[in-house]
């Protein structure tokens, strides 16, 4: 398993149960143990779902893990497999079988490890313009999904009561509306200290989840 995604799980884990103050270890292993298994991707997705049928107090969390599970493949099995297998017909019928699965936090994930290899800082701009390429003709579906994130930059420079003003505005269908929140509290603050984070959970509508997603990208981005 990924050290970066073992980390990030951990951390994203134990900050929601922290939050609903309710705990099970035998999640956190089932899960560490759903990642490691030498098993196929897709029959590592349903370890995974299977993780959340047994343990349903964590059933939020089950499509951020799954942005996890993936780039834990992307990082640690790909590699065992043959060089070109990302462009495989194999791969596209999982892609296709998994279209509706995971969030738009894997975008994310997927650009922080980007700055990782690349040594730069993220920053909100880079990640819409330079990564999804939003201003782009072309990636106008991108354009669409990120437009809350585009027409809110200056948030950035606010506070999370801010941005949880504008979150609570969102349509309710619009991709982002549960994730808005703690992305662009990442964004703001990437390391936040014990009383910032105590403020992040104060001003947020869905503690628990929020409080996965910030630590998650917090934890990630710190490796």
């Amino acid at each position: 398993m990924d050290k970066r995604v073992e980390d990030a799980l951990k951390a994203s884990v134990q900050a929601f149960e922290k939050i609903i103050e309710k705990s099970n270890s035998n999640f956190l292993l089932d899960l560490i143990a759903a990642f490691e298994s030498d098993e196929n991707y897709m029959q590592k997705v349903d370890l995974l779902d299977q993780c959340f049928d047994d343990y349903p107090q964590y059933e939020d969390l089950r499509e951020v893990v799954f942005d996890l599970l993936l780039m834990n493949f992307f990082a640690a099995d790909v590699e065992k497999l043959e060089e070109d297998y990302l462009e495989s017909e194999e791969w596209e019928e999982i892609e296709e079988q998994t279209i509706d699965r995971g969030t738009e936090l894997l975008n994310l994930l997927l650009y922080l490890r980007e700055c990782t290899d690349d040594e730069v800082e993220p920053e909100l701009d880079d990640f819409l313009k330079e990564f999804l390429l939003v201003d782009e003709d072309e990636f106008q579906d991108e354009y669409r999904i990120y437009e809350p994130m585009i027409a809110n930059q200056i948030l950035i420079d606010s506070d999370y009561q801010e941005i949880q003003k504008v979150a609570n505005k969102l349509d309710e269908e619009q991709e982002l509306a549960e994730l808005f929140y703690p992305i662009m509290s990442f964004f703001a603050e990437k390391d936040p200290s014990s009383q910032q984070f105590d403020q992040f959970i104060k001003n947020s509508s869905n503690p628990g989840f929020d409080a996965a997603v910030y630590t998650l990208a917090i934890a990630y981005n710190q490796n």
